[in-house]
């Protein structure tokens, strides 16, 4: 075999344009997830498939499927898609490193980034904007617009006294507060799994940078605006679009540089409604959901990473293409329903007849989706098939269909 196999965690949207941009630059392809019918599977860019272990219910299990993949004398890399997996790359970095390219932040500055805690303090000492945040238990007024989030992005021994070292928990979502009333304190640290953090809320839209460093060293960036979440309040985007904003540049890449970098990342803000001011919310260490738009837009993270890891010089272009947007088609719908559905103290839902409309002519002027592809069907048709049978509970036929290839489950 030749060394030209990469490793894609099959599990986002984000999998899928991998699998698309290296495919076509001749790299053969490797899918990997814990679900029989992940979309990815069924896209005709992907040349191998297997079945691995659920990190939700056995992580160690699947970092040794992961580990045993990258064995292989063909496989250069693997892509960080998921908290599971840049988790399990950083953890055991000497293990991995020793057959691909490490080209993922060490375990200590995932640590320093996940704590939500360290990260704003990181940040403030950058110079960089940040929320008011503290742990739930100091807070003394709850009159204010805030919101509870979990402080650690994921739960593991490393936080969590009472998980074993081999477990990665997702802690709750964020919660939006009632002015003036006090969540129940029980009830929010049992969803949470631990003491959260409390935020002052910020108003404003969202943005993000997206960027791929090497070793503190920045390669390639763009930036993201993000147009609507899976909620009218937020959430993860279902459709954004690229921007060009210097101060975002500039805001982003100073926390970063703070960080010594290394590896994909997207540093998610809110631009503050009421001062302009870029303020962070989070970091995410690997690469972001809506990894299609910056490939649309002329920026290819996804082949970048592949020279990287090959130890190649990388060229981006100088410049991309801004207000290219991109779809999550399922996503929008949620986005409409949240409108008829969720009751958010803090955000005014849109009226619903103005909201379809932005959807539907958003669409009609910018056909360009995660999943849909006319030359590249079977994903989205599998995922549409994965929607509906978690909908109305129908059993999915997965031996029919678009699929091509025959999972196969690697055992320890």
């Amino acid at each position: 075999m030749n060394e030209r196999s990469v490793i894609v965690p099959a599990v986002a949207p984000s999998s899928l344009a991998c699998i698309r941009s290296l495919s076509s630059r001749g790299v053969r392809t490797i899918a990997v997830s814990e679900n029989e019918t992940a979309p990815e599977f069924y896209s005709r860019y992907c040349d191998e498939n297997y079945v691995v272990p659920d990190p939700a219910e056995d992580f160690l299990g699947y970092a040794n499927a992961l580990l045993e993949l990258a064995k292989r004398n063909d496989v250069r890399a693997i892509t960080p898609i998921r908290e599971e997996d840049v988790w399990a790359l950083s953890k055991y970095r000497s293990e991995f490193a020793r057959a691909v390219t490490p080209l993922w932040p060490t375990v200590e500055t995932l640590r320093r980034v996940y704590d939500r805690v360290e990260l704003m303090e990181i940040a403030a000492a950058a110079g960089v904007g940040v929320p008011e945040t503290q742990p739930f238990d100091e807070v003394d007024d709850w009159s204010r617009k805030q919101i509870v989030k979990p402080r650690y992005a994921i739960l593991t021994a490393d936080y969590v006294s009472a998980l074993s070292p081999g477990e990665v928990v997702h802690p709750g979502s964020v919660r939006y507060l009632q002015p003036g009333s006090k969540p129940d304190r029980r009830s929010v640290f049992e969803e949470m799994g631990h003491e959260p953090i409390v935020q002052e809320y910020v108003p404003g839209p969202e943005y993000a940078l997206w960027a791929l460093y090497d070793d503190g060293d920045v390669v390639a960036t763009c930036h993201k605006h993000q147009l609507r979440g899976y909620s009218y309040a937020g959430n993860t985007s279902v459709a954004r679009q690229t921007a060009v904003v210097p101060e975002l540049e500039e805001v982003g890449r100073t926390l970063l540089d703070a960080l010594d970098w290394h590896g994909p990342v997207s540093v998610q803000f809110k631009r503050d409604a009421g001062t302009d001011e870029f303020v962070l919310l989070e970091i995410n260490p690997r690469f972001w959901v809506s990894l299609a738009c910056a490939h649309q837009a002329g920026i290819d993270f996804a082949y970048y990473y592949w020279r990287l890891a090959r130890g190649e010089s990388v060229r981006p272009r100088s410049d991309y293409e801004a207000g290219i947007t991109t779809h999550l088609l399922r996503g929008e719908l949620l986005y409409l329903l949240s409108i008829l559905r969720e009751n958010n103290p803090l955000v005014e839902p849109p009226p619903l007849p103005a909201a379809v409309w932005e959807v539907a002519s958003s669409i009609y002027r910018q056909p360009h989706f995660d999943y849909f592809s006319v030359t590249d069907p079977g994903p989205f048709v599998r995922d549409v098939l994965n929607v509906a049978n978690e909908v109305w509970s129908v059993t999915p036929d997965v031996t029919s269909g678009p699929r091509r290839k025959v999972s196969k489950t690697i055992s320890r």
